[in-house]
C-alpha cells in the first residue's frame, strides 16, 4: 500500500429501512385566556366602572343640592343673629363715643358718617352660594 487512497472505503450508511422521523414541531399547551375573553373581560370592567362614576356623580349631586338647601333656609337666621350683634355692637360704640367725646360741642353720638346704610363687613362676607 503506497498511499492512504488505496485503502478501501467503508461508509457508514443509514440501516436497512432509514432511519425514525425526527419530531421537529413546537407543540406549546394552552396557557391562560384567548385575546377575545381578555378584551371581552376588560371591556365589562371599563362599562361597570363608569356605572359606578356615574351613580358616585349623582349620589354627590343629590348631597350639595342639600347642603346648599340646608344653607338656604338657615341663612335668615344667621343674619337676624348678626343684624342683633350688630345692633348691640353699635350701641356700644355709641356709648362709648359719647364718653370719649363728652368734651367736644357739636358731637352727636347717634349721627352716622353716611346717609346711606351697608350691612357691616359687606366686603368680608362669606359667599354662602359658592362652596
Amino acid at each position: 500500500m503506497r498511499s492512504v487512497r488505496d485503502l478501501p472505503i467503508n461508509q457508514d450508511g443509514p440501516p436497512p429501512g432509514g432511519y425514525s422521523a425526527i419530531r421537529y414541531g413546537r407543540r406549546i399547551p394552552s396557557t391562560g385566556p384567548t385575546g377575545a375573553a381578555i378584551l371581552a373581560v376588560y371591556a365589562g370592567m371599563f362599562t361597570y366602572g363608569f356605572y359606578q362614576i356615574g351613580k358616585g356623580n349623582h349620589e354627590r349631586r343629590a348631597l350639595k343640592e342639600e347642603k346648599e338647601s340646608a344653607r338656604a333656609v338657615i341663612v335668615p337666621y344667621l343674619q337676624a343673629e348678626e343684624d342683633r350683634r350688630y345692633v348691640k355692637a353699635w350701641e356700644q360704640k355709641k356709648a362709648n363715643d359719647a364718653v370719649i367725646m363728652a368734651g367736644v360741642a357739636g358731637f352727636d353720638a347717634d349721627e352716622r358718617p353716611t346717609s346711606r346704610w351697608m350691612p357691616p363687613g359687606w366686603s368680608t362676607r362669606p359667599n354662602w352660594s359658592k362652596s
